[in-house]
């Protein structure tokens, strides 16, 4: 077995050597080319597809938030864990090539399930459900599954002795992620929202692009195939740390009372296992113990996808009247500012900071780093407490909610006897009294309501149930209508709109693609969603004239909830509109703070902390310090599904929740880098080179005790 492996590790030196077609005067392969246009379209496909993920559970699965955060950290987490998965097998059975191939082949049958999935003719919810899960999953295990594959091979295309290009490779490697990453986001939530099909939101087309892709950038890299330098599988590192961790463990458990103590714990698997391993897992260990309040970072950043983009759904998205952003656009702001800030760091910031005569190191980096996120989520805390002052909050036990909407001619006054909720008289056509907490004595109650107008007293009985939100009109009869009311905002930014008729005659009004029959006599119509937008000659037919009016019905604004009231004569028709809930008033730009805290935090402790693990590695470990490294940021998903299912929070008390346990968790972590020591990259070589004397010293004294038993006399004892 191992002449075998040395056979195919010299087959693939001498065609690397033979092979190695280069672009037009450069050293750089011309293989690259088909590597980075793959990466490219690769995570065009991935970060497509996440973009719209937390939408298309609310609004086309018909999830709650809590339970679309949970799926949503859920899958990525489950990206991050399955690495190590493609990693054992790219290193034990296929190699980097076909591990990529084969993987890519399973990410796109999960695209296309995926996309199948969103298509509403196709089954039932349980059908649309399984399949989406489904396709999940296999994205899951093809994106992670090439995650630590593509980047090493692209590595491997280049000749040992042209470092400086394979650095540059590098760059442009990630380059290629974040251009994706920004062209998708901008992309699919116009594809989910600006294209129509189904009678809705496009979701299976926001699906299907990233599924194309994801074929393109499969074929582009079997296009490749005959210009790539392809490795041999190289052995499994992971396992073998994973066996001699195993071996140190059980000799220390079954070590003999009187056996002599050793240094380190490790050292108990030296009898099985070289002292250059043994070494190599202490220096890998030690820099895994600093990982271990990682993830925490890691839970507030993927939270960008989730949290934030359900936050911009209730916020105001119209820049002017020129454009209007969507909810789920803001995430591309984090890949175009990290392309701006990694030049501004390097280049202005760590110089700067450095005549300041202050000593940044690696660890002090991802600390501030930690620190700049938690600071994020409190900018992202700020936004939520202004964005909850026009939500209408669902009313706790044993309450409900009322307003009165007054359409007699002349000011009301309304008493509920023990219950002083309206204090001032309401006045004729005017904006609604607003929602008032009324306390009930049990789930379901009749109150008496007292009226006064124009000197009249008037008495009707209501029935009120607990937890609901109702609207009192009252017609110039002063005859109580008791109507529950819709107060969710729409998480697509729909402003909602009902009308009271106050004709004689029903009516059939359209707004947009949305069609509402109103009958007369102050009937009340549904209460639908509508587009964002200003609505000018709106169609409004009698049905019993059969004539067609126009009015005018003005801006209908994200999240708001309208009452619009029909009057007039058989001649023409007016109308009042009534704000029930108010518009989203904080505008979508107050989230730009936030992405700059955590985009200038992820550039301190993510890229930094890769350079800190590489570089505090010996070079056969880098590939496990690698899983651990993405490992910290699955546990970080796993720490938001939790929190999202378990706490039961308000959101911006989530928020604070979040920066406050990063911040402690800065505090650890600096406690443990201060006691850290920074690794001597020639403290290895040293120890190598020492234990390859004592080796070549041990042949020499096992040679000679050999010759000096050949010269003895037969029978001598020793």
């Amino acid at each position: 077995m191992g002449k075998a492996m040395d056979d195919n590790v010299e087959k693939y030196q001498s065609d690397k050597k033979r092979r190695s077609p280069k672009m037009c005067g450069s050293n750089y392969p011309l293989s690259i080319a088909f590597i980075v246009v793959n990466e490219f379209c690769e995570r065009f496909s991935y970060y497509g597809m996440k973009a719209v993920l937390t939408l298309y559970f609310i609004h086309y699965l018909h999830w709650n938030k809590n339970l679309s955060t949970a799926v949503y950290h859920a899958f990525s987490g489950l990206c991050y864990f399955t690495p190590i998965i493609g990693a054992i097998i790219a290193d034990s059975w296929l190699g980097k090539f076909k591990t990529i191939i084969y993987l890519s082949i399973v990410y796109v049958i999960g695209h296309v399930i995926k996309s199948v999935g969103a298509i509403p003719d196709v089954g039932d919810s349980t059908v649309h459900i399984s399949l989406s899960m489904l396709g999940l999953i296999l994205i899951a295990f093809g994106t992670g599954g090439i995650k630590p594959c593509v980047a090493a091979f692209g590595g491997d295309q280049f000749e040992e002795e042209h470092t400086e290009e394979r650095r540059k490779f590098f760059s442009i490697f990630y380059m290629s992620i974040n251009a994706g990453s920004v062209l998708s986001t901008i992309i699919t939530p116009i594809l989910r929202g600006d294209v129509q099909c189904f009678g809705g939101d496009c979701y299976a087309l926001a699906f299907g692009v990233p599924a194309a892709l994801m074929v393109i950038a499969t074929v582009v890299f079997i296009a490749g195939s005959g210009l790539y330098n392809k490795g041999p599988p190289e052995g499994n590192v992971l396992l073998n740390v994973c066996k001699c961790i195993g071996c140190a463990i059980s000799n220390r458990w079954r070590r003999p009372k009187n056996s002599p103590k050793r240094d380190h714990w490790l050292d108990w698997a030296e009898e099985k296992y070289s002292k250059r391993l043994i070494q190599e897992i202490k220096m890998v260990l030690r820099v895994l113990v600093l990982y271990i309040p990682l993830p925490m970072f890691w839970a507030l950043f993927d939270q960008q996808g989730s949290r934030w983009t359900l936050q911009a759904t209730r916020m105001n998205m119209d820049f002017g009247g020129s454009f209007v952003i969507k909810p789920d656009q803001m995430q591309m702001l984090n890949a175009l500012l990290i392309l701006v800030f990694i030049p501004i760091f390097d280049m202005g910031v760590y110089p700067l900071i450095g005549l300041c005569r202050i000593k940044l190191t690696p660890l002090r980096k991802m600390a501030a780093g930690m620190i700049l996120a938690a600071l994020a989520f409190c900018a992202a805390t700020v936004v939520e407490v202004n964005v909850i002052k026009t939500v209408v909050e669902t009313p706790p036990a044993k309450q409900c909610l009322l307003q009165v909407l007054n359409l007699a001619n002349g000011d009301v006054s309304v008493h509920i006897p023990g219950h002083n909720i309206f204090p001032d008289p309401i006045k004729s056509y005017d904006e609604p009294s607003g929602y008032t907490n009324l306390p009930l004595d049990d789930a379901h109650q009749i109150l008496t309501v007292d009226i006064t107008h124009n000197g009249a007293n008037h008495q009707c009985h209501l029935n009120f149930t607990q937890h609901n939100v109702y609207s009192l009109i009252l017609d110039n009869r002063i005859t109580c209508k008791l109507v529950e009311d819709s107060y969710t905002k729409s998480e697509a930014g729909e402003a909602f709109v009902r009308f009271i008729n106050t004709r004689t005659d029903s009516m059939n009004i359209s707004v947009g693609s949305k069609q509402f029959h109103v009958p007369g006599n102050y009937g009340t119509s549904l209460s639908l969603g509508v587009e964002r937008g200003v609505y000018k000659n709106v169609e409004c037919i009698s049905l019993d004239t059969l004539m067609i009016y126009k009015t005018d019905l003005g801006l209908f604004d994200f999240g708001a909830y309208y009452t619009v009231i029909l009057r007039g004569d058989p001649n023409s028709l007016t109308h009042n509109k009534m704000v029930d809930v108010q518009p989203n008033n904080i505008h979508i730009a107050w989230q730009i703070p936030q992405y700059v805290l955590i985009t200038a935090g992820e550039v301190m402790f993510s890229i930094t902390g890769l350079e800190f693990s590489y570089s505090q590695a010996p070079a056969s470990m880098k590939s496990v310090l690698q899983a651990g490294w993405l490992l910290t940021v699955a546990f970080g998903n796993v720490i938001v599904l939790i929190v999202a299912e378990g706490a039961g929070m308000e959101q911006w008390t989530e928020f604070l929740l979040f920066a406050a346990l990063l911040v402690a968790v800065s505090i650890i972590f600096s406690i443990m880098s201060y006691f850290y020591t920074y690794a001597d990259p020639d403290q290895l070589n040293k120890l190598f080179n020492e234990e390859a004397n004592e080796g070549n010293m041990d042949d020499l004294k096992k040679e000679k005790d050999r010759m000096h038993m050949k010269d003895l006399p037969k029978g001598t004892k020793m």
